[in-house]
This record gives C-alpha cells, sequence and structure tokens, in this order.
C-alpha cells in the first residue's frame, strides 16, 4: 500500500458511513496510515489502494453506478475490491432470476440474489471461515447466496444454503454485512492478507 493511495467506500448507496468507520476502525488497529474516503466519482476510483461496494440495494447501486459512469472504471480497477451483501450482487458474473439489469462481471460467480426469500428477512450465524482461528459472528439481511463459484475462485465460507464468501485475487466478497458487526476480522484480513 504505497503512497497516499485511500481506500474508497462507493457512496451512492446503502451502507456507507458504516463501512467508512470499520474500516477507519481497522486501520487503526493494525497500525496502519491510509485514508478512508467516500467515493461519488468515477475519477476518484483509479487512484484508490481498494473500494469497498458496500450493502444496500442493488438494482439502485448498479443504476446509480452506471448514471455515474462507474461501470468500466469499476471493472478495470486493478486495487482491492471488498463487496458485501448488495455488493456481492453487483459483482457477480451471472445472477438467478434477474433480468432488470446486467451486474459488473468483477469474477466468476453465480448469485441468487433474494436466497432467503422476504419471509425470512435476517439471521446471525457463527462462521467457520478459512484461515480464521475462532468463527466470524456474521450478520445477513435479505442476503444473496452464490449458488456456483468457478475453478479461478476460492471459497471461504458456506452454509447450507450455499457459498457466502470467496476471494479471487484482490477481490473478497461476502453475502453477509462485517460492517455492523463488532469484529473487525473481514476488515483486517482484507487489508493485511487480500491486498498483500
Amino acid at each position: 500500500m504505497a503512497g497516499n493511495a485511500a481506500v474508497g467506500v462507493l457512496a451512492l448507496q446503502g451502507d456507507v458511513s458504516e463501512h467508512i468507520s470499520a474500516f477507519e476502525s481497522a486501520i487503526h488497529n493494525l497500525g496502519l496510515s491510509i485514508p478512508v474516503i467516500p467515493v461519488r466519482k468515477a475519477e476518484e476510483i483509479p487512484e484508490l489502494v481498494a473500494l469497498a461496494i458496500p450493502g444496500g440495494e442493488s438494482t439502485t447501486i448498479i443504476r446509480l453506478i452506471d448514471q455515474n459512469g462507474m461501470r468500466d472504471v469499476i471493472k478495470d480497477f486493478e486495487g482491492g475490491i471488498f463487496a458485501t451483501c448488495a455488493g456481492m450482487v453487483v459483482a457477480a458474473r451471472t445472477l438467478i432470476g434477474e433480468t432488470r439489469f446486467i451486474p459488473l462481471d468483477l469474477l466468476d460467480i453465480t448469485v441468487n440474489r433474494n436466497a432467503f426469500g422476504r419471509q425470512r428477512e435476517s439471521f446471525e450465524a457463527d462462521l467457520p471461515i478459512t484461515g480464521f482461528d475462532t468463527p466470524f459472528h456474521a450478520i445477513f439481511i435479505r442476503a444473496p447466496i452464490i449458488t456456483s463459484a468457478g475453478p479461478d475462485v476460492t471459497v471461504l465460507a458456506e452454509i447450507p444454503q450455499g457459498i457466502v464468501a470467496v476471494r479471487k485475487g484482490k477481490k473478497l466478497i461476502l453475502s453477509f454485512h462485517p460492517e455492523i458487526s463488532h469484529d473487525l476480522r473481514m476488515h483486517e484480513y482484507f487489508l493485511t492478507q487480500v491486498l498483500a
């Protein structure tokens, strides 16, 4: 993480302030000195060390990405991507049963956007994650599920319904909301392992 590059949080819709707070706390814990900034313009993205795509409403987020001319800039971005919940939907190659928008195809995953339906809007689970000594207390809110991942995608965590955490290169994609957990390990793992 050279120079003065910042971690950006895509600030179009969703859990923006929560991600900024979590990254600032994780950076402080790790003794690093990296600014965390909200990102609203395409021209801000190429200079970042990483971009977080937060949870929120995926249809709205992708529409605003397109309206703000960010699609190709995000697809071409060479820094890290930290995508959660709706961010997973946005990052997917293929979506099941979704025709209103085309995702960004940031990695080879197929996602069921409303995997748990409306009747079961949220739940929490102590999730074993590859590389973590103890389970991560994951908060799922209307969560998507990965139904299949390409051979170049590393699966980090699964629940009976499907895959909920994957990594490919500098991309960490989660179906849950670590930014509203009190556990900063996912943000710290991203900063120290995924971006390394």
